[in-house]
């Protein structure tokens, strides 16, 4: 979604006026690449869902609201949505290793055979 508002947080504006090379063009490249991503996982959505998604995870709607924009029936967006979030699961891969609340795997950033420690053991 476009920005309203002033972006105080932007990288763009934590150096020095004059230095850094081409950063513009490193973060046209970012948006190109995160624009195709999102693209390819709305095409793995297909178009039955690409809207739904669009509408819940950018605009951040409510699903009361696209219920009575698409004039669908009072909680079917929900069912909907579970649907299309199915899709994307799938898209990046986590549906093949979901079991159940109580033994799906826990996904990490961590390398194989690692493991979170409290006291540094």
């Amino acid at each position: 979604m476009p920005r309203t508002t002033s972006n105080w947080a932007s990288p763009i504006s934590s150096g020095r006026r004059g230095t850094g090379g081409d950063r513009a063009g490193d973060f046209t490249v970012a948006m190109v690449t995160s624009r195709q991503r999102v693209h390819q996982a709305l095409d793995a959505a297909g178009p039955e869902f690409a809207g739904l998604l669009l509408d819940v995870c950018c605009f951040l709607k409510v699903l009361r609201i696209i219920e009575r924009e698409r004039i669908w029936p009072v909680r079917s967006a929900k069912v909907v949505l579970q649907l299309a979030l199915d899709r994307l699961a799938r898209h990046y891969g986590y549906a093949a290793q979901t079991k159940g609340r109580a033994q799906s795997a826990i996904r990490t950033w961590l390398a194989d055979g690692a493991h979170f420690s409290v006291d540094g053991v």
